[in-house]
Protein backbone atom coordinates (compact mmCIF):
# COMPACT_ATOMS: atom_id res chain seq x y z
CA UNK A 1 0.00 0.00 0.00
CA UNK A 2 1.35 3.41 -0.91
CA UNK A 3 1.41 6.38 1.43
CA UNK A 4 1.33 9.96 0.16
CA UNK A 5 1.62 13.14 2.23
CA UNK A 6 -1.02 15.75 1.39
CA UNK A 7 -0.44 19.49 1.55
CA UNK A 8 -2.43 22.44 0.25
CA UNK A 9 -2.09 26.19 0.68
CA UNK A 10 -5.92 26.36 0.64
CA UNK A 11 -5.90 25.25 4.29
CA UNK A 12 -3.79 26.43 7.22
CA UNK A 13 -0.25 25.08 7.31
CA UNK A 14 0.54 22.47 9.94
CA UNK A 15 1.64 24.12 13.19
CA UNK A 16 3.82 21.21 14.22
CA UNK A 17 5.57 18.10 12.93
CA UNK A 18 2.56 16.57 11.20
CA UNK A 19 0.90 16.51 7.79
CA UNK A 20 -2.42 18.08 6.84
CA UNK A 21 -3.43 14.62 5.64
CA UNK A 22 -2.05 11.29 4.52
CA UNK A 23 -3.46 9.19 1.71
CA UNK A 24 -2.89 5.49 2.38
CA UNK A 25 -4.30 3.37 -0.42
CA UNK A 26 -7.98 4.21 -0.81
CA UNK A 27 -8.19 6.08 2.50
CA UNK A 28 -7.44 9.68 3.40
CA UNK A 29 -6.70 10.49 7.05
CA UNK A 30 -6.77 14.18 7.92
CA UNK A 31 -5.21 16.06 10.77
CA UNK A 32 -7.62 18.06 12.88
CA UNK A 33 -8.71 21.36 11.37
CA UNK A 34 -9.56 24.42 13.42
CA UNK A 35 -11.14 27.72 12.45
CA UNK A 36 -8.00 29.38 11.14
CA UNK A 37 -8.35 31.47 8.01
CA UNK A 38 -5.61 30.15 5.69
CA UNK A 39 -5.18 33.58 4.10
CA UNK A 40 -4.46 35.41 7.37
CA UNK A 41 -3.40 32.65 9.75
CA UNK A 42 -5.83 34.10 12.28
CA UNK A 43 -8.81 32.49 14.01
CA UNK A 44 -12.11 33.58 12.45
CA UNK A 45 -14.41 35.64 14.62
CA UNK A 46 -18.01 34.74 15.36
CA UNK A 47 -17.83 32.02 17.98
CA UNK A 48 -18.19 28.29 17.58
CA UNK A 49 -20.46 28.58 14.52
CA UNK A 50 -17.91 30.58 12.52
CA UNK A 51 -15.05 28.38 13.69
CA UNK A 52 -16.94 25.20 12.78
CA UNK A 53 -17.73 26.55 9.32
CA UNK A 54 -14.08 27.51 8.73
CA UNK A 55 -12.77 24.21 10.13
CA UNK A 56 -15.03 22.32 7.71
CA UNK A 57 -13.96 24.53 4.79
CA UNK A 58 -10.34 23.79 5.71
CA UNK A 59 -11.14 20.09 5.94
CA UNK A 60 -12.81 20.24 2.52
CA UNK A 61 -9.71 21.90 1.00
CA UNK A 62 -7.41 19.23 2.44
CA UNK A 63 -9.64 16.43 1.17
CA UNK A 64 -9.80 17.99 -2.29
CA UNK A 65 -5.99 18.20 -2.36
CA UNK A 66 -5.99 14.46 -1.68
CA UNK A 67 -8.43 13.79 -4.52
CA UNK A 68 -11.35 13.22 -2.15
CA UNK A 69 -14.44 15.11 -1.04
CA UNK A 70 -16.68 15.59 1.98
CA UNK A 71 -19.17 13.16 0.41
CA UNK A 72 -16.56 10.40 0.80
CA UNK A 73 -15.97 10.99 4.52
CA UNK A 74 -16.82 7.87 6.51
CA UNK A 75 -15.84 9.06 10.02
CA UNK A 76 -15.24 12.35 11.78
CA UNK A 77 -14.14 13.24 15.26
CA UNK A 78 -15.20 16.60 16.67
CA UNK A 79 -13.35 18.08 19.62
CA UNK A 80 -15.15 20.86 21.47
CA UNK A 81 -13.69 23.14 24.09
CA UNK A 82 -17.15 23.23 25.71
CA UNK A 83 -19.79 20.53 25.17
CA UNK A 84 -22.42 23.25 25.68
CA UNK A 85 -21.48 24.35 22.14
CA UNK A 86 -22.61 21.01 20.71
CA UNK A 87 -25.96 22.22 19.31
CA UNK A 88 -24.41 25.27 17.62
CA UNK A 89 -21.59 23.16 16.12
CA UNK A 90 -24.07 20.49 15.05
CA UNK A 91 -26.24 22.99 13.15
CA UNK A 92 -23.29 24.14 11.04
CA UNK A 93 -21.96 20.58 10.67
CA UNK A 94 -25.35 19.55 9.22
CA UNK A 95 -24.91 22.14 6.44
CA UNK A 96 -21.81 20.28 5.23
CA UNK A 97 -23.08 16.72 5.81
CA UNK A 98 -26.79 17.00 4.96
CA UNK A 99 -27.24 13.66 3.18
CA UNK A 100 -25.79 10.37 4.38
CA UNK A 101 -23.61 11.89 7.13
CA UNK A 102 -20.52 10.00 8.26
CA UNK A 103 -20.15 8.24 11.58
CA UNK A 104 -19.04 10.75 14.22
CA UNK A 105 -17.69 11.05 17.71
CA UNK A 106 -17.79 14.31 19.65
CA UNK A 107 -15.76 14.89 22.78
CA UNK A 108 -14.95 17.79 25.04
CA UNK A 109 -11.26 18.68 25.24
CA UNK A 110 -9.63 20.66 28.03
CA UNK A 111 -7.87 22.86 25.47
CA UNK A 112 -7.44 23.02 21.69
CA UNK A 113 -4.63 24.51 19.57
CA UNK A 114 -4.56 28.30 19.27
CA UNK A 115 -7.46 28.58 21.73
CA UNK A 116 -9.89 27.10 19.19
CA UNK A 117 -13.44 26.31 20.25
CA UNK A 118 -13.71 23.34 17.85
CA UNK A 119 -11.41 20.99 15.95
CA UNK A 120 -12.55 18.40 13.39
CA UNK A 121 -10.66 15.48 11.81
CA UNK A 122 -11.88 13.01 9.23
CA UNK A 123 -11.29 9.71 7.48
CA UNK A 124 -12.46 9.43 3.87
CA UNK A 125 -12.78 6.39 1.64
CA UNK A 126 -11.72 7.54 -1.80
CA UNK A 127 -10.85 4.75 -4.25
CA UNK A 128 -8.37 5.83 -6.87
CA UNK A 129 -9.66 5.85 -10.41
Amino acid sequence: MSKRIIHTDAAPAAIGPYSQAVRAGDFVFTAGQIGLDPATGQMVVGGVEAQTRQALRNLQAVLEAAGASLSQVVKTTVFLQDMNDFAAMNAVYAEFFAAEPPARSAVQAAALPKGALVEIEAVAYSPRA
